[in-house]
C-alpha cells in the first residue's frame, strides 16, 4: 500500500466511523442517553449528555431561565428535566451560539413552551437554507429545520440581557467554526460560554461552508483568553469538564504549533500528501485526534488549503 492509499484509506475509515455514528443520532436513537447538571459559577449551570457534547449553559434565577443552546430535539424533554431539579422558573430565552444541530436541535420544542429564540444574524439566514450543511464526514446534509425553530430576534454585533442580577452578554465572535458564532458572558457568575470554536475533544472544527476559517478561529480564542480572569469558569460547546484560561490556552498553542508547521512545509513546497505523512500532529493525536469523523486527517487539509497550499497531490 503506497502512502497516497494509506491517506485515502485513513480518511474513508474516519468517514465510516462518523457516518455509522452520524446515522444513528439522525435516526433519533436516542435511547437511553441521560442528562446530568452541575453547577459552574454563582447563577450559572451546565446540562450536559454523555461524551460531552453540544454543552448548554444555563442560567437561573427568580426572572427566569435562560439557555446558551438546545441539543438535539429527541433530548428536549430531558434538557427540561434537567433545569427543573436546580429551578422550578420559567425557561424564557435561548441564545444559539451557531447552526449545528447539536446546538439548535430542540429549538422547535423549546419555542412551542413559549421560549424566544435569539441568534446572530449569519446563524438565522443557515436556518433559511434548503438543507443544513455539516463538515464531518467530508461534508453531509440534513433536512431544514422547521419554520418554528428559527431564531425569533437576532443581533448585529452583540445584546444584552439584564436577568436574574446580571448583564449577561451574547455577542458575536470572528467566524472561527461558523460565521455566526457566539460568545455569551455571565459577568457576576464570572462564566463563559464559548460554543463550539472551543472544545476539549477534539482538534478544531472549521466549518468552511458554514463560514468557518482556520485565521478566525485564531482570532476568537485570542478574544476568549484576554477576557477571562484566573477565576473565569468557561463552558466548551463539547468537552467533559468546566475549564479555565490554561486549557484554553493549551489548545490555542496546539492549533498556532500545527499551523506554523504546515506553513513552512507550504514554503518548502510540498504537498498535501507529503503533509499528511509527515505526521505532525503526533503529539496531540492522543488528546484531541480521538473523535471519530474529526481527526487530524480532517484538520490538517483545512490549515493546508487555508494556509494557500497547492491543490495537487504528488504524481506517483
Amino acid at each position: 500500500m503506497n502512502k497516497l492509499t494509506r491517506f485515502i484509506a485513513a480518511t474513508f475509515f474516519s468517514s465510516l466511523v462518523a457516518t455509522t455514528a452520524g446515522t444513528l443520532l439522525a435516526q433519533g436513537n436516542f435511547e437511553g442517553v441521560e442528562l446530568s447538571i452541575e453547577h459552574v459559577a454563582g447563577n450559572v449551570y451546565m446540562v450536559q449528555r454523555p461524551g460531552g457534547g453540544g454543552n448548554i449553559g444555563v442560567q437561573i434565577g427568580d426572572d427566569g431561565v435562560l439557555l446558551v443552546d438546545s441539543l438535539f430535539a429527541p433530548l428536549s424533554d430531558k434538557l427540561v428535566a434537567a433545569v427543573r431539579e436546580v429551578s422550578d422558573s420559567e425557561i424564557r430565552f435561548l441564545i444559539n451560539t451557531h447552526i449545528h444541530v447539536d446546538h439548535v436541535g430542540g429549538n422547535k420544542n423549546l419555542a412551542e413552551m413559549g421560549v424566544l429564540i435569539f441568534a446572530h444574524d449569519n446563524t438565522r439566514l443557515r436556518f433559511l437554507e434548503e438543507k443544513s450543511h455539516y463538515p464531518r464526514r467530508g461534508g453531509s446534509f440534513a433536512p431544514q429545520q422547521a419554520v418554528g425553530a428559527r431564531p425569533v430576534i437576532t443581533f448585529d454585533n452583540a445584546i444584552g440581557f439584564h436577568l436574574n442580577g446580571e448583564e449577561v452578554r451574547a455577542f458575536l465572535a470572528p467566524p472561527a467554526h461558523t460565521d455566526g458564532d457566539t460568545f455569551v458572558y455571565f459577568p457576576e457568575s464570572d462564566v463563559l460560554h464559548l460554543g463550539d470554536v472551543f472544545r476539549t475533544t477534539s482538534y478544531p472544527i472549521v466549518d468552511l461552508y458554514n463560514g468557518g476559517t482556520l485565521r478566525g478561529t485564531i482570532a476568537a480564542l485570542d478574544l476568549a483568553i484576554d477576557m477571562v480572569g484566573p477565576d473565569t469558569k468557561v463552558i466548551p460547546g463539547h468537552g467533559l469538564s468546566i475549564v479555565g484560561r490554561e486549557e484554553m490556552q493549551e489548545f490555542l498553542d496546539m492549533i498556532l504549533d500545527v499551523r506554523d508547521q504546515v506553513y513552512a512545509m507550504i514554503r518548502d513546497g510540498m504537498h498535501l500528501e507529503e503533509v499528511m505523512e509527515a505526521n505532525i500532529t503526533a503529539e496531540y493525536d492522543a488528546k484531541w485526534g480521538q473523535e471519530a469523523g474529526w481527526t487530524a486527517v480532517d484538520f490538517v487539509p483545512v490549515v493546508y488549503y487555508e494556509l494557500g497550499g497547492a491543490g495537487r497531490l504528488l504524481d506517483r
